[in-house]
């Protein structure tokens, strides 16, 4: 299991990843897609990698919108495995929410 991320740990991470911010024990981001379907398409994009890292995000879709929490559940808050998802769930709404 990953150990906790220190407090400066995550204020970098912050600090470096503009579209995250932090809510009690988790890192939240929401990404506006163009329509229902693109959102549905980025949020099956994610489940992939997701299931690839054995780590997996708690997910709100809201119409275009989707918002995502990341936490370790099994090490009570925020690890390096959240910062590696939130790095990769960028890079999808970059290829896929372009419109």
């Amino acid at each position: 299991m990953p150990r906790l991320a220190t407090e400066p740990e995550i204020e970098i991470f912050l600090e470096r990843n503009g579209n995250w911010s932090r809510h009690e024990s988790s890192l939240t981001s929401m990404f506006t897609a163009p329509s229902f379907l693109l959102a549905i398409d980025f949020v099956n994009t994610v489940a992939v990698i997701a299931e690839g890292l054995d780590h997996h995000p708690d997910i709100d879709i809201r119409w275009n919108k989707v918002i995502f929490a990341l936490s370790t559940h099994s090490a009570g808050g925020i690890t390096s495995l959240d910062f590696e998802l939130a790095i990769a769930i960028d890079a999808a709404a970059g290829k896929l929410l372009k419109g």
